[in-house]
């Protein structure tokens, strides 16, 4: 089974971190070698910090990719489950037509109520 679009999503964004860390510990390790070793060292770290941002910046893209894909898997799930519920209550209301015609007086006079004693204060 493929991954879906909401574990990809977590997958670079992991990756993003993951790689945002290591620039991290690149500039640490750059800017140690630095004052030890001068130059050179500084060179390559500022490479390795730029390398790992860059790759930082592609797992931010791709992830960026999946989160609408992602959000629309979770949009089509929560249709799906208020397509049940109403598909619920669509049954019960075949089953017990009267019971359900009563509940529903009852909560447009309760509604009504409790609208008209909200306006007298």
């Amino acid at each position: 089974m493929s991954p879906t679009n909401t574990e990809n999503l977590k997958d670079h964004l992991g990756e993003a971190s993951t790689h945002l860390k290591s620039a991290a510990n690149a500039a640490g390790s750059a800017i140690k070698g630095a004052t030890g070793a001068a130059g050179d060292e500084l060179r390559i770290g500022k490479a390795n910090v730029k390398a790992e941002l860059s790759d930082t910046a592609l797992s931010g893209l791709a992830a960026a990719e999946f989160g609408g894909a992602a959000a629309k898997e979770q949009v089509d799930a929560l249709m799906d489950k208020g397509k049940d519920l109403v598909d619920s209550a669509a049954e019960l209301i075949r089953e017990r037509p009267l019971a359900s015609f009563g509940v529903a007086f009852a909560a447009g006079w309760l509604i009504a109520k409790l609208a008209r004693s909200g306006g007298d204060k």
